[in-house]
């Protein structure tokens, strides 16, 4: 069972990484905008830290949310139109794989531009922190794939193949600008502040800013548990949504 998942992860690796839209725009989409607003902008300081050290934490989470909404939104909902979906369940391949595999692409592409970050920010931007705090942000932002995995999952169960990237686009970068990722969240307006605690974008990059001594609000255990709540709250509806495809199918 363990060679079915390793496999079904590779294949499923090699297929988007084959896939120049998104391997490409996963990768550089991210490294533009840290570049436009992080290195190439007068040098300013936040709370004591410095632009580019504090949008390292807020873009390694766009970053992460970019490779999972679009591996399993966008491909959740392609690979249904094209019934591909109806292969793997008549196959003996547990679905348990098929997700895992999703997963695991998601992170490792997510983890790939969080590293290329990380060396952004601290060749070109002179970011230095102890190594603890480069390894727990790393650590905190791959793991907080988690709820946005859940809510691609759940666009992919919902839209269909030609509207998926576009319903992606429509949720990934409101949710970006709201949560405070691409500018320092006291830029944002006082309505859009108050907003953005009903996102999982604004919990994350809290997380991430707290473990680099950013200015953050909250306590990082407060902000995990919230977006534990997101991860239970979306796996519920992909779970919903899931289920009706296949009563519409098998009855």
């Amino acid at each position: 069972m363990t060679r079915v998942y390793w496999l079904e992860a590779r294949t499923e690796l090699l297929k988007f990484a084959r896939m120049k839209s998104y391997s490409l725009s996963t990768i550089l989409f991210p490294l533009m905008f840290y570049c436009f607003f992080g290195l190439a902008m007068p040098p300013m300081e936040r709370g004591g830290t410095s632009m580019a050290r504090y949008l390292i934490a807020t873009y390694g989470a766009f970053a992460i949310m970019g490779s999972t909404l679009y591996a399993f939104g966008v491909g959740i909902a392609v690979e249904r139109g094209l019934g591909w979906m109806e292969v793997k369940r008549a196959s003996p391949m547990p679905m348990g794989a098929y997700f895992f595999a999703k997963g695991a692409v998601a992170m490792v592409f997510g983890a790939i531009v969080i590293l290329l970050l990380f060396a952004l920010g601290a060749v070109f931007g002179h970011v230095r922190m102890a190594p603890t705090q480069w390894v727990l942000t790393f650590a905190a932002l791959v793991a907080g794939a988690l709820p946005f995995c859940a809510l691609g999952l759940t666009i992919g169960n919902l839209a269909g193949p030609n509207s998926a990237p576009a319903t992606v686009n429509m949720i990934y970068l409101p949710m970006a600008f709201i949560g405070g990722l691409w500018l320092p969240f006291d830029f944002l307006p006082k309505a859009i502040q108050a907003a953005a605690p009903l996102l999982p974008s604004y919990h994350l990059g809290q997380i991430a800013l707290a473990i680099q001594h950013a200015p953050a609000r909250g306590s990082i255990a407060g902000h995990a548990a919230a977006l534990a709540a997101f991860s239970l709250i979306f796996l519920g509806t992909a779970w919903i949504a899931h289920s009706h495809g296949r009563e519409k199918m098998y009855g």
